[in-house]
């Protein structure tokens, strides 16, 4: 076992970091500076080996979940969670960096923004995005996980940070983790429902998008084509 302590220091993750900057590390360095370090039978070098060895590339690392990575040799319940919480605020910091300047007031637009945040969710999840009078990004939360219905998508987790981020208007989005796009009564119950608020807070709700399978159901579009269409 190779411990850190054993590595030149000039080759040492953290001390290369200082020289010559995180962008040039390696996958490997920038793996065992997240984790720290090693266990009683692993250096934090052969645990960050070991999780390298489980994908075939890195941006495979945003798939992985607490349980997948705990089944990895010498990673723990900390090491995975301190490692998914790395991963998750690198996720925020793009998408606020990236979207914060763009008019978020297109179907389309928005459903290729985010679609990134489905791939390979095996359950559905629940956002809510809040934007400005601009419609540009303030910023996005996760609400819910799980099967989505009226009982368990409580309005006022989606209003309390509208008013907190002191938002214009919200979008909410969530996936169909079969692959299929069109809205269930429930998707339908939970959109009315989330409106109808939205107008009596002056918080508009203005879209309710669900992600399939490189496609999605939009619920301004559809009442907006029924309406040109009358």
């Amino acid at each position: 076992m190779n411990k850190i302590k054993d590595i030149p220091c000039n080759e040492r993750p953290r001390e290369r970091a200082l020289s010559i900057g995180v962008e040039n590390l390696s996958n490997e360095e920038l793996l065992s500076i997240l984790l720290k370090t090693g266990t009683k039978n692993y250096s934090v070098k052969e645990l960050s080996n070991n999780i390298i060895c489980k994908i075939k590339d890195i941006s495979e690392l945003k798939n992985f979940t607490i349980n997948s990575l705990t089944q990895i040799k010498g990673i723990g319940k900390v090491k995975a969670i301190e490692l998914l919480s790395s991963l998750e605020l690198g996720k925020r910091v793009y998408y606020t960096n990236n979207k914060n300047d763009i008019k978020l007031n297109n179907s389309k637009l928005i459903y290729e923004y985010f679609k990134d945040l489905f791939i390979k969710e095996s359950q559905e999840n629940f956002y809510a995005i809040y934007l400005d009078s601009k419609s540009k990004l303030i910023s996005y939360k996760l609400l819910f996980k799980g099967t989505i219905n009226s009982s368990c998508v409580h309005p006022r987790e989606v209003f309390k940070y509208a008013f907190l981020e002191s938002a214009y208007s919200i979008i909410v989005l969530h996936n169909h983790p079969s692959g299929d796009a069109s809205p269930s009564p429930e998707d339908e119950e939970v959109t009315s429902s989330l409106m109808k608020i939205g107008k009596l807070m002056a918080i508009p709700v203005v879209d309710h998008i669900i992600f399939g399978k490189n496609n999605y159901f939009s619920f301004y579009e559809y009442m907006h084509n029924n309406k040109l269409s009358e």
